[in-house]
């Protein structure tokens, strides 16, 4: 699985840099009051969204809320503090988790997902009751 998720991290922005070049593929941001949605980037079907723990261990993301069309999504959540987290998407029949990581780590998942909302989260220990979560809008 975590060699899926390195050769996924790597492929996405390679195949839009390669789709760009030939005038193909695009790359957008959502556009949202800062602090709710994160960049997009969609190549065909998978839409990649990034999100990052804060950086002095609070249970928190630096975003509450992300969108991101019907399809294959994935999640990348930096965590640049020395608490442990992850990330996670439940809802709607989905739920898949991201290894917990700490100190730069990155959690990542990806999930092919219909249109609606869905929570993102950190399952760690209780960081989603803490505030650690937010809502993913899956639109089609």
């Amino acid at each position: 699985m975590k060699r899926n998720a390195i050769i996924l991290a790597i492929a996405v922005p390679v195949l839009a840099v390669a789709l760009a070049a030939c005038g193909g593929g695009s790359s957008s941001s959502a556009a949202a009051s800062p602090g709710t949605t994160s960049s997009t980037e969609s190549s065909g079907h998978t839409t990649t969204l990034e999100l990052q723990a804060d950086s002095s261990g609070a249970f928190m993301f630096d975003k509450t809320a992300l969108e991101a069309p019907a399809g294959e999504v994935t999640i990348n959540m930096t965590n640049p503090s020395s608490t442990a987290h992850n990330i996670a998407i439940e809802g709607n029949d989905v739920d898949v988790v991201g290894k917990t990581v700490e100190n730069g780590g990155t959690s990542t998942v990806t999930a092919n997902l219909k249109p609606g909302e869905y929570t993102f989260l950190c399952t760690v220990d209780s960081h989603a009751e803490a505030g650690m979560q937010g809502t993913l809008t899956v639109t089609g």
